[in-house]
């Protein structure tokens, strides 16, 4: 009997230990396959309340104009938001722009029924800059024709045309100049934020612009470039979609080099030095990425400089086609770990610094590699064409903001030591970390008035009010430190600034809204952005006497 009751507890361990086993197992097979899972639909979990305690919701219009019917409409009313999820806005309708006939009518409606026309493409922008409460959007997405000059080396493209798409068109010939360091934009949105990525000597987008066509608000449409009507250039390029509807932009394309990879660790305090004596000087580097350790063990002290050195002008007849990102899921699921704790983003460090490069893909053919002994080549547009499918998930309860901070290139080291302690006595976990290299931009808005570097920043939020409040605060303190060093922080972003804070960073900004009247005296054009920045304007000339 005795041994009966033995053999029954012992079973009935065995059968615990199993089950908790299996749990475990479910549990983390389940939690494995939720970290991994893409997007199931847009996040969609709140709006922009305020901008410094300024409200920014407005009420519904009292009596909506009926729709004109002859337009393509997309929706009529509802709700659109941004990446963030956290921008839903009501609207009075979308139109599908897939025509420049359409951008014309819809001004026209727009100017006759009293509403405000905003522009939206793949809305990245993350504080309303792409719609706003009660106005008439027009999503420029289908409007994306692409043609290319091979004789003159250019291209000439509509806004809604996605970098993505024009590398594979321009492949294997030609690449693109300048571009973020991601092709998931629209050029339209590219242009209306001045964007800047990979090509340290290239520098932003408005340097690859040959001239643009622009649609301004009375319909009418003008030619502008660098060297003519170059005012309402220099307003149009980082002027966030105010100024007028670029129907057409004719940009630089150049070679598909081929470069030969490389990737070394150094201390970020010696990143200066690194661009001042290998960088700078070696043309023949043609691309360029820092990436900081987010590991607690070295937070923003080590990063890892991927280099791209030239070797070839152009790739072999054989070059295949450009590919899409591998291991999705992985990187997924590694990214999504990160925001558990320091444990899990010392070991995605770990991933990057040791694993990745054992898996990079070398693109030209080893027959063409031989002069380089056993060197990994690829062609520009491979590291250029990289839509980042990892970093989008289906977490609905949680969001990723960019932040990006430019830094005189003098104060890089102090600024970074005081950003590192920033973001180490708060508790939001920071993704990704990386450092550009950006050039004296001669724009309207320039967020780089001398050459700076910049700190991009990827962080996680709780998408609700106290994640929104935390992120306020880090805001504030990140960008407070950067005016500091007599640095800017980039406007695309939330609106967690204060109105000291922007006219700081933005001394230029009541000029911008001066030449926004003269262009747009009706001020058709709006977002949310600009009713944001208009009223924190506002706030701190009524504050400061005698602010002209």
């Amino acid at each position: 009997m005795a041994e009966e009751q033995k053999g029954f507890r012992l079973s009935r361990r065995l059968l615990l230990g199993a089950a908790v086993l299996g749990g475990a197992v479910l549990w983390g097979g389940t939690t494995v396959a939720r970290l991994a899972r893409g997007p199931s639909g847009p996040k969609n979990t709140g709006r922009i309340a305020d901008i410094d305690g300024i409200a920014l919701p407005l009420k519904p219009i009292d009596k909506a104009p009926a729709f004109d019917p002859s337009l393509p409409w997309l929706a009529k009313g509802g709700d659109i938001n941004d990446a963030s999820g956290l921008s839903r806005t009501p609207v009075y309708g979308v139109v599908e722009v897939s025509e420049e006939e359409h951008i014309a009518k819809a001004l026209a409606f727009a100017r006759a029924n009293g509403l405000k026309v905003s522009l939206a493409a793949i809305r990245h922008s993350m504080g309303g800059h792409a719609f706003d409460d009660n106005a008439l959007v027009l999503d420029l997405r289908p409007f994306n024709k692409v043609t290319v000059d091979a004789a003159a080396r250019t291209m000439t493209l509509q806004p809604g045309a996605r970098w993505h798409d024009i590398q594979t068109m321009l492949h294997p010939r030609f690449a693109v100049k300048a571009m973020q360091s991601t092709d998931i934009f629209s050029v339209g949105g590219s242009l209306s934020v001045n964007a800047h990525g990979m090509d340290h000597q290239a520098g932003s987008v408005a340097g690859s612009i040959r001239s643009m066509r622009v649609m301004l608000a009375d319909g009418s449409v003008t030619t502008c470039s660098p060297a003519d009507n170059s005012e309402l250039f220099r307003h149009v390029v980082g002027g966030y979609g105010l100024f007028g509807v670029v129907v057409e932009a004719t940009l630089d394309i150049v070679d598909n080099a081929v470069y030969r990879t490389s990737r070394e660790i150094i201390k970020s305090d010696d990143f200066p030095k690194f661009f001042a004596e290998v960088l700078e000087p070696n043309k023949d580097i043609g691309l360029f990425y820092g990436h900081l350790s987010t590991a607690p063990g070295n937070f923003l002290e080590d990063m890892i400089v991927y280099r791209y050195d030239k070797v070839a002008e152009q790739p072999p007849a054989d070059q295949p086609a450009l590919g899409e990102p591998d291991g999705v899921g992985l990187k997924r699921v590694i990214m999504n770990m990160a925001k558990w704790g320091s444990a899990f983003q010392e070991l995605k460090w770990f991933t990057e610094k040791t694993l990745e490069p054992k898996f990079e893909s070398c693109t030209v053919p080893r027959s063409s590699a031989l002069a380089q002994g056993e060197a990994c080549l690829v062609t520009r547009n491979n590291p250029m064409h990289d839509s980042v499918p990892y970093l989008f998930n289906d977490l609905m309860n949680e969001t990723d903001i960019l932040h990006e901070y430019f830094i005189p290139r003098a104060a890089y080291v102090e600024f970074i030591a005081e950003a590192r302690e920033i973001l180490r006595n708060q508790d939001l976990p920071v993704l990704n970390a990386s450092v550009r290299v950006v050039h004296k931009e001669d724009v309207a808005l320039t967020y780089a008035p001398e050459p700076a570097y910049s700190l991009v920043l990827y962080i996680n939020q709780p998408a609700d009010a106290d994640g929104n409040a935390r992120m306020r605060a880090l805001t504030r303190a990140l960008i407070d430190v950067t005016i500091k060093h007599g640095g800017r922080f980039f406007l695309p972003y939330q609106l967690h600034y204060t109105g000291k804070e922007l006219l700081a960073s933005y001394p230029e900004l009541p000029a911008f809204l001066a030449a926004k009247r003269r262009h747009d005296p009706t001020e058709l054009f709006s977002s949310t952005f600009y009713r944001a920045i208009k009223a924190l304007s506002g706030v701190v000339e009524e504050a400061v006497p005698g602010k002209v």
